[in-house]
């Protein structure tokens, strides 16, 4: 009992440090770990594998231990009974359960590389289907969703039960395969000189034997066919345990770096991996504290790349980024990223408050619901939370499905003002308002500070017209740069995009 007891303890406690370690590895690794990766793989280990792990592998392991440590007890008691019955039905019973471990070995391995597999494809196809259920619900695809999903659960669900089959199935042979050995055996004696009286002893003592040795060659098959089924989901775990984590990443938030004059790209070329094409090329460029930049260009010409380099999210292949002629670099990335707030073009919102989403990251007791209300009337947003039957309180549902594309975006924007950054990035921020919010939006946001640096992404020219510096891209490389006046002057393609 207390050896039950412990072993359960040790396996489901294990089971939560290994999610919960394998969840804090994967936040801690960098933006571009992230965005080159599939977030289904990642999901799935953590709940789909490490279950595998804890049922497949540490819930047997204190079986397999205790069928050996049983096995070994058995056979020495029965030595002191008949020494010629103990060891051979030891070896006889033993070599069986090895031949089926040989032959169910590379079933056991395929499986457990089709189980992990197709865990990925699952929670892949639940993501998609469910992620995107407005246009499948208005397309009327959900046989198309329904049968990828069909596709990779049903060779999920077959390996295992071929696995489970394996594991179960030699108990019946084994015990069929003991009767006739023993009956042989006892015809065999009941032929020799002494007859069945002789013979008596020596077939209670192999019954004893085969009625002990059995299940515990059993258990031991079992748990070690558990095992070797979830080879494939320790190896995905173990892979995400051994991700590695810098030092700079664990180290307390500090205060946020001093920024007093401006931001300078200096020959700052990047691209996602060795062998592939350039997404920035050679980019020269000078920010000033206090000024509003515009960055604009066609689809793929680097504007979102540039920021996130920026923002110390990306770090550049050549060249560096300088904030008032220091490198953003190791220790000083954080502390640089405390002055920086962004609002990108889909709006993350959680299910949760429209208070706690403003006040994203931070714990009901710790929001401050002023600051709340101020920044929502900044953005422009504050009056329909005010007049929504709930204000503040209200829940926007999973991912803000409860909110219009301008009301989610708007509540982006209070996010961004909540954290009081002295640098403003909106990457096509308000490309779901109309003209007059958006204006009277930007122009909430530039009364702020004549210290706030705002950089925006847009394509519609309007959004930039007033900026301080406009800056065109094209094919990662600056193309132009200057007042929108200037930019019309002098730029052909400027000229195309306004027109």
């Amino acid at each position: 009992m207390l050896w039950l007891w412990v072993s359960v303890r040790f396996t489901f406690l294990s089971g939560a440090d290994l999610s919960a370690e394998v969840y804090r590895r994967t936040l801690y690794q960098s933006y571009q770990v992230h965005v080159a990766r599939n977030s289904s793989e990642v999901i799935s280990t953590i709940i789909n594998k490490v279950n595998g792990v804890v049922f497949g592998v540490l819930q047997p392991l204190p079986i397999l231990i205790s069928s050996v440590v049983m096995l070994i007890a058995i056979t020495i008691a029965l030595l002191f009974i008949d020494a010629t019955v103990a060891i051979t039905a030891t070896v006889f019973f033993g070599s069986c359960y090895g031949i089926v471990a040989w032959m169910s070995r590379r079933q056991l391995e395929q499986n457990s590389q089709r189980v992990a597999n197709s865990q990925t494809r699952s929670v892949k196809a639940l993501q998609e289907g469910l992620g995107g259920v407005r246009d499948v619900v208005l397309d009327g695809t959900q046989p198309l969703y329904c049968n990828v999903f069909q596709q990779a659960d049903y060779p999920l669900r077959r390996a295992q039960g071929e696995s489970y089959f394996i594991g179960v199935y030699p108990r019946f042979g084994m015990e069929a395969l003991g009767m006739v050995v023993i009956a042989g055996l006892a015809y065999g004696l009941s032929l020799s000189p002494g007859g069945v009286a002789t013979a008596f002893p020596v077939l209670g003592a192999l019954a004893l034997g085969a009625q002990r040795l059995l299940p515990a060659l059993q258990n031991g098959f079992a748990a070690w066919a558990n095992i070797a089924s979830s080879r494939a989901a320790l190896s995905d775990t173990l892979e995400l345990l051994d991700q590695p984590i810098s030092e700079e990443m664990l180290k307390p938030a500090s205060e946020a770096l001093a920024f007093r004059d401006a931001i300078r790209f200096e020959a700052v070329s990047f691209r996602y991996a060795a062998d592939g094409p350039w997404v920035l090329d050679n980019i020269n460029l000078t920010i000033p504290k206090g000024s509003q930049v515009g960055f604009v260009g066609s689809t793929g010409s680097g504007k979102s790349t540039l920021l996130d380099i920026l923002m110390g999210l990306l770090t550049s292949t050549r060249g560096d980024v300088l904030v008032d002629g220091r490198p953003i670099k190791g220790s000083y990335t954080k502390a640089w990223q405390r002055n920086i707030a962004h609002v990108p073009q889909s709006i993350y919102l959680t299910d949760a408050t429209i208070a706690e989403n403003i006040a994203f990251g931070l714990p009901r007791d710790a929001i401050d619901m002023r600051r709340v209300r101020q920044v929502a009337s900044q953005a422009q947003i504050a009056n329909f939370i005010e007049n929504s039957q709930n204000g503040y309180e209200s829940f926007v549902g999973e991912r803000g499905v409860r909110l219009s594309g301008g009301q989610r975006q708007r509540i982006g924007i209070a996010r961004a003002l909540y954290k009081q950054a002295s640098v403003l990035v909106f990457d096509e921020a308000t490309s779901a308002l109309d003209n007059a919010t958006e204006q009277s939006v930007m122009n909430a946001i530039a009364s702020l500070s004549q210290d706030l640096t705002i950089l925006l992404i847009a394509h519609r020219l309007t959004t930039v017209r007033h900026c301080d510096i406009i800056v065109e891209l094209e094919h990662g490389r600056v193309v132009a740069q200057g007042t929108y006046e200037q930019l019309l002057e002098c730029s052909p393609s400027f000229r195309t995009m306004a027109s």
